[in-house]
């Protein structure tokens, strides 16, 4: 296995998968405006770790691909992902239960503001194997 490879393959597969789990109350939630108040109601939006994860896979790309300096984009990545899984925390951890059990009847809505954290913490891991890869540590 090509660890150069599949360290940020792995990163950018969790920046992907977080994306896609801030996507999931779009499709299980009847109302729109209940996904917006969902994602206004804690500290701040979670859109601000979704653009640092959108960055994040142009970061672990381009240094897996050679296109910037591995280190460096290994060095970044795993900052981006620190504040991506930091911020997600921020926003899951202030977001109201009652508005979280209010939204649907389904029990995905109860534990997806978790599963959003959860689906974050590849980015950073997956920076930290790339660097170790690198021997940067």
């Amino acid at each position: 296995m090509d660890e150069l490879q599949t360290a940020p393959a792995v990163a950018i597969a969790g920046c992907c998968c977080f994306l896609v789990a801030l996507a999931v109350p779009y499709f299980v939630v009847e109302t729109g405006s209940a996904v917006g108040a969902y994602y206004g109601a804690g500290v701040l939006s979670p859109a601000v770790p979704a653009v640092l994860a959108a960055v994040g896979i142009i970061v672990f790309a381009a240094g897996r691909e050679g296109r910037t300096d591995p280190g460096l984009a290994a060095g970044a990545g795993i900052v981006l992902g620190l504040f991506v899984v930091g911020l997600s925390l921020a926003w899951a951890a202030t977001v109201p239960t009652s508005l979280v059990l209010g939204l649907t009847e389904s029990t995905l809505m109860e534990h997806h503001r978790w599963a959003v954290v959860a689906a974050a913490l590849p980015v950073p891991l997956g920076g930290a194997w790339f660097a170790r890869a690198l021997g940067l540590f």
